[in-house]
């Protein structure tokens, strides 16, 4: 009986509206081309046409906010995914000013009126509406936001890994990435926190590739936080990247106990194709390798305890007596044979000798033939040879114990060695090379990584990454240009506060250039609703009425003046100025000196993230000019920088300065 073809689900939300759902590939979904999509203008007219176009409005709203939604069908596994669109004006949204785009560096820029937020929620949510506090769930498969002059971030990416199970991470991305290319988005952010397995990605990944898991889809360095430069995490990269193996295998030899000179012997044993000179190149060939590794428990750290002994019997010998382990010497004994006893145990030992220089090169196993050949260049008798390679299996031959076993890897037949103390076996990661890809790939992470401390530390300082999609100029009856909007200022100044991208009909004139610049400026921006466009750089001396085809070339950058703004409410006067180099805020925990107001890192001055914040602070530069100069005899405590002074009745009070105790402390209480 031929089996039905399953057609894709209808989702509850679908069944109980009265309006038609609209249906789309989720793998062709805003690829170039697609009907759906408008192509030409600026995000903020595309992205009305797209919502029109290709979603259908819902009948209900999020906190006063409108939803659109579409449903995106997996072309082969049949699911049917909810695409959520949703239009947060600044009058609706809970903060006004977006403090992901301080983080990303774009403090500058001015407010938007209006940014959209497009979701994709998680599995078990999928038939049911959205409902209050969407914006702020971190468990979205996808939630990236985009305000309407085309800057946006992804918030959320939470494929496989992340819970899903149906989409996985890089079909996210994928979707994301077409959808902003085809909204014509100018520029997205995200702050890259990805860890696997207790990895952190974006160090992993720096190494093996010289940027984020977000990389592959062209996310660069965009802001650092602790003052980190580009400069800084891109040479950070180059030393740790750069570090040759055979230098690391000399380093950690000495080190009583450590994994990695095996682990890296290993990796270059099974990368016979491929030249691991680097720890780039081992990186790389381990994350390759990696979908071969089972699922392992390697969270623990494989070289911060001594080895760890175990009785070479595993398992009691009632329930597995083929782990039992006997001594070579006995077992010849009992062997019917034509070779005498210290025959077979010289063979033996001739075996071992081979295992033993083939491990010390490689730390990999031989085959039966390989052992086979090593022996012959001893023992000219191959029979001999043939009859010991039979029994030699769970055998303890002087202090090693011989085992025979079936490669995961390479699926061949191997004899491998253990190292025997005081009777008891040590107990090894992993006997076969390549078994626990991510266990060998915590253990260097761990181990190695960790010991270049301040490259790594730069590394994981870079967690906001960007990309820019450019400025295109299509072959259509549209003209495009980039406008660099200015207003006069002090001393016959003027300051650049916006660089906006228009689109006008071929036909236009300079009069209709200069209006569409004037409200767009107005549509996108608070405080800007009185703004009026002046003149344009270059055509003072042309007519309003003069079409534009012909005296500007379409896709070239103009100056535009204009006057009319009012951006002080929503300015956020603050300053930073911390020893790390930081001058605006970066995400991270800060606190302000209670005399002059100035931001600083709670890292940077000594208090750890769990830590509380003193609830009084004198930044030193203040301590400087507010106290006598300390006499040339006292010594501060290590560490000290600034004045924590701590309010009557506070547990823990840090030692104050004599000479600060002597100066007129009712400038801080």
């Amino acid at each position: 009986m031929k089996a039905k073809k399953m057609s894709p689900p209808i989702l509850e939300a679908c069944k109980k509206t009265k309006k038609t759902p609209k249906f789309f590939g989720l793998h062709t979904f805003a690829e170039p081309g697609f009907h759906g999509f408008p192509a030409g203008g600026p995000f903020s007219l595309n992205v009305r046409s797209f919502l029109q176009q290709s979603c259908v409005l819902e009948d209900y709203a999020v906190e006063g906010m409108p939803v659109w939604v579409t449903f995106l069908v997996h072309e082969t596994k049949g699911f049917a995914a909810p695409f959520y669109a949703i239009e947060e004006t600044v009058n609706s949204s809970a903060h006004q000013v977006c403090y992901h785009c301080r983080y990303a560096g774009w403090g500058h820029h001015l407010v938007s009126k209006t940014k959209y937020h497009f979701i994709i929620p998680a599995d078990d949510e999928w038939n049911q509406p959205l409902s209050e506090g969407v914006l702020d769930v971190q468990t979205h498969l996808l939630h990236g936001v985009i305000h309407c002059n085309g800057f946006g971030h992804l918030l959320c990416i939470n494929g496989i890994e992340g819970g899903s199970k149906f989409i996985c991470g890089r079909d996210l991305m994928d979707l994301w990435d077409r959808i902003c290319s085809n909204l014509q988005v100018r520029s997205v952010s995200v702050e890259d926190l990805s860890k696997k397995h207790s990895m952190d990605l974006r160090l992993l990944y720096g190494v093996a590739y010289g940027h984020s898991w977000f990389g592959r889809w062209g996310y660069r360095f965009g802001h650092g936080c602790f003052g980190v430069m580009e400069y800084d995490y891109e040479g950070a990269i180059h030393i740790l990247s750069s570090l040759n193996l055979d230098r690391v295998i000399d380093d950690f030899s000495s080190i009583n106990g450590s994994e990695i000179p095996q682990i890296v012997l290993s990796y270059r044993n099974l990368s016979k194709a491929h030249h691991l000179l680097t720890l780039r190149d081992l990186f790389r060939f381990m994350i390759c390798f990696k979908p071969k590794a089972p699922s392992v428990s390697f969270l623990q750290p494989c070289s911060s305890k001594p080895l760890v002994r175990s009785t070479i019997q595993c398992k009691p010998p009632g329930k597995d007596r083929s782990t039992r382990c006997r001594k070579f010497a006995n077992l010849a004994a009992c062997l019917d044979s034509r070779w005498p006893l210290r025959r077979l145990e010289f063979t033996a030992e001739v075996i071992v000798d081979a295992l033993r220089e083939k491990k010390q090169e490689t730390n990999s196993g031989m085959s039966r033939q390989e052992v086979r050949d090593a022996a012959r260049a001893h023992i000219g008798d191959t029979g001999l040879i043939d009859h010991v390679l039979k029994s030699m299996n769970n055998v303890i031959v002087g202090s090693y114990v011989v085992r025979r076993a079936v490669n995961r890897v390479t699926r061949v037949l191997e004899y491998t060695l253990h190292e025997l103390r005081n009777g008891v076996e040590v107990q090894e990661r992993s006997s076969l090379a390549g078994s626990d890809v991510l266990g060998d790939l915590y253990c260097v992470y761990s181990n190695m990584l960790m010991g270049y401390s301040q490259e790594c530390q730069t590394i994981l300082d870079t967690k906001h990454f960007v990309k820019e999609w450019p400025f295109r100029d299509e072959l259509d009856d549209l003209l495009r240009f980039i406008c660099v909007v200015v207003i006069p200022s002090s001393m016959d100044m003027e300051t650049v506060i916006s660089c906006e991208h228009i689109a006008v009909p071929l036909h236009s004139t300079i009069g209709d250039l200069k209006l569409a610049i004037q409200t767009a400026m107005r549509d996108t921006y608070c405080g800007m609703e009185g703004f009026v466009v002046t003149s344009i750089k270059g055509l003072d001396g042309v007519s309003d009425d003069e079409v534009i085809f012909g005296i500007v070339e379409s896709g070239t950058q103009i100056l535009v003046t204009g006057f009319g703004q009012d951006t002080e409410s929503t300015d956020l006067k603050w300053t930073v100025e911390c020893k790390c180099g930081a001058r605006d805020d970066d995400g991270e925990r800060m606190m302000s000196c209670d005399a002059c107001e100035t931001w600083q890192h709670t890292r940077c001055l000594g208090i750890k993230d769990d830590m509380a914040v003193p609830p009084l602070f004198v930044c030193e530069a203040c301590c400087s000019k507010l106290a006598p100069p300390p006499p040339t005899t006292t010594t501060l405590p290590t560490g000290y920088s600034g004045g924590f002074l701590e309010l009557a009745g506070c547990h823990e009070t840090p030692p104050l300065i004599p000479w600060l105790l002597e100066a007129d402390t009712s400038l801080y209480f």
